[in-house]
Parts: structure tokens; sequence; C-alpha cells
């Protein structure tokens, strides 16, 4: 687990708010406090869509942040900064295969929970902070290095710059 401190608090949220830079992430949770709390569980609620939608869909059945962004973006958007802004990110089963492959069968990947960013903003401050959760109990954490490496590169690639804290 890191903690990352984003100094540039406005060209992040425009990269958060109105690119891609995101969108294939699930969407967990998501809270804003405003003049009111705003608050998104992330669940997917099957009932809602047609059949023909749900196959459509295929086997993907979490809430994307490319299908809610524009509604925090709704939230956000004003002349006045928001009292406080919680999202978290999961980062898909596809790319958590590829993560956990790539450590040489250290882990199996029907053991990984999720891998988490954890995006805050309060006090005027904006941190990530990454997490790692497993469904069996492990001693070894090079999952979790290997997954606080992967959003440091994700980031910088990104041109979204950090501190470490």
């Amino acid at each position: 687990m890191i903690s990352l401190k984003i100094d540039e608090v406005k060209p992040f949220m425009a990269k958060l708010l109105a690119n891609t830079l995101f969108d294939n992430f699930i969407l967990r949770e998501m809270e804003i406090q405003t003049f009111t709390g705003f608050n998104v569980s992330g669940h997917f609620n099957e009932g809602f869509f047609t059949k023909e939608e749900l196959e459509e869909r295929g086997a993907e059945k979490a809430v994307l942040w490319s299908e809610v962004k524009g509604i925090a973006f709704s939230i956000i958007r004003g002349s006045k900064t928001p009292l406080s802004m919680k999202i978290v990110f999961q980062l898909p089963r596809s790319l958590t295969d590829q993560l956990v492959e790539s450590l040489g069968g250290r882990y199996r990947a029907e053991d990984v929970g999720g891998l988490y960013m954890n995006i805050r903003f309060e006090n005027n401050e904006l941190r990530i902070i990454t997490g790692t959760s497993m469904k069996t109990f492990v001693m070894d954490k090079t999952l979790d290095v290997e997954w606080d490496d992967w959003v440091r590169k994700y980031l910088e690639s990104k041109e979204i710059y950090y501190e470490e804290i």
C-alpha cells in the first residue's frame, strides 16, 4: 500500500472526468460531498436491463468508470470545489490476471479479491492510496509491491505527477 499526493489537482480532475484515463476501471464506490452528499455504490443491478442488453454486455457485470464519470462530472461541475470526494477503483479482472501471471506462479488468480486505487480529495488535497485484497491469507507481499509499481508507472505514463507520502 502506498499513498501518493497529487499536487496538480485541476489537471488530474480534468483527466479523471473528461478523459478516458480510468474508463476501463471498475467503480466500486463513489462519494461526493457538495451542498449535499452523493453516493454511488458501484453495484450492478441486472434487473434494470433487458435480456438483450445483458447478453450484449456479456460476462462483464461490473460498473465501469466510463458509465458513471458523466454523472460525477455533472455533480462536480460549477464554481465551487467539492468539500470532499472518494472514488474507489478496482483493476479489471483481465488486467489483474495478467499482473498475477507475471509473478510466475507465486499466486493463483482466483485467490486475488481485487487490486484497488482509492482516490480521495479532502481539505483541498488529492491522494491516491493503493490496496490489495486477497481471498486467502498470505505472508508474501510481492503482489502488493507489484501493484504499487504498476500504479506508479501507469500514472507516470499518463503524465500524472505525484509525491509519495
